[in-house]
């Protein structure tokens, strides 16, 4: 009994060293939502995910609201060690190649995010990705995108002749060069300046976010008109990690991390859907005018997208691969001609 007694005190401890040699995994992840944005409270869903499956074996250090470097460095700290992963967007990177604008904001590309996570795990996305960010030793692991955002504006923005002459705020880049050709005056400003410039007619509407985040953020409360649902921007956010760090991961933390991942985006969707689609009814109640656009005017949107798309694409090789992996997939599901 007694030697019973040993062995099973020597297995107990052999378990117990052996537990805590696997629990030496950590990932240092940052990302720009803060711990209370329904994103944020979806990562933390994750991190939780995360630590159930891998058994205590993969822990997360998350760091919210950007709180080691700038947004906009994230993906260099994670490349330089700072960090081990980014949970911003790549959308952020296209100073670094253009071709960034294609993983992070396709705009004028798909109608939904299902179509656009659909092209990334079945269109032949994933690989294409994947080559621009092995180049910058990273890994792209996955999406998170929220779904179509929304213009809102002080006047009806009801198809494409209302842009015409329409001021509003809009990120630099792309944006600017699609709605330029539609007639239309974007203006470059920061997120902070979007209230006292609608409140002081600087600009006639904004291009913030999706609809319900923008009732969050008390737009409806200056101007009364919107687009849903969105036409003209989805964007993606990635979690993307350090190569080295995600190759010297075992096989089985790597499949982990994946399939938590993949829950977080598909939870993200259904989340916004169902904001958007409460927010839109409640705006309309309170004497919002929401605008769904016509199939003709989309078409005309996606056209003029695309006129731009070209003149990205011509600016690298790794940029004009994305656009045609887009536009193939748009054809496929019957998007564009």
């Amino acid at each position: 009994m007694k030697m019973k007694s040993m062995f099973t005190t020597a297995v107990v401890a052999a378990l117990v060293s052996g537990t805590a040699m696997a629990q030496e995994v950590t990932l240092r992840i940052q990302t720009h939502y803060a711990t209370e944005h329904p994103t944020g409270q979806r990562l933390a869903e994750f991190i939780d995910d995360v630590q159930v499956m891998s058994g205590g074996e993969i822990a997360i250090e998350m760091f919210y609201s950007s709180s080691v470097v700038a947004t906009t460095e994230t993906f260099d700290a994670a490349i330089n060690g700072i960090l081990d992963c980014d949970a911003t967007g790549g959308a952020y990177q296209t100073g670094k190649n253009p071709a960034f604008q294609f993983v992070g904001d396709i705009m004028g590309g798909y109608d939904t995010a299902w179509q656009q996570y659909s092209w990334l795990y079945h269109g032949g996305g994933y690989e294409a990705a994947q080559n621009l960010y092995n180049a910058q030793n990273m890994q792209l692991i996955g999406w998170s995108i929220y779904g179509q955002e929304s213009l809102s504006s002080s006047k009806p923005i009801a198809g494409f002749e209302d842009l015409k002459g329409w001021k509003f705020r809009s990120p630099p880049g792309l944006e600017t060069e699609i709605f330029e050709g539609m007639g239309a005056s974007p203006i470059v400003m920061d997120f902070t300046e979007i209230f006292t410039a609608l409140e002081t007619g600087i600009i006639d509407g904004a291009d913030a976010s999706g609809l319900a985040n923008n009732v969050g953020l008390g737009i409806y409360d200056i101007v009364k008109h919107a687009t849903y649902p969105g036409f003209h921007s989805m964007p993606s956010d990635h979690l993307a990690c350090n190569l080295d760090i995600w190759n010297g991961l075992s096989e089985k933390h790597r499949r982990i991390i994946d399939t938590a991942w993949q829950k977080l985006s598909f939870q993200i969707a259904l989340y916004n859907e169902k904001a958007n689609t409460e927010a839109a009814a409640a705006l309309q109640e309170q004497g919002v005018t929401l605008y769904d656009w016509s199939p003709e005017d989309r078409a005309t949107f996606r056209k003029t997208a695309q006129e731009a798309w070209e003149v990205w694409a011509d600016k690298n090789e790794e940029t004009r691969a994305l656009v045609e992996s887009h536009k193939a997939y748009l054809k496929q599901l019957g998007l564009v001609n």
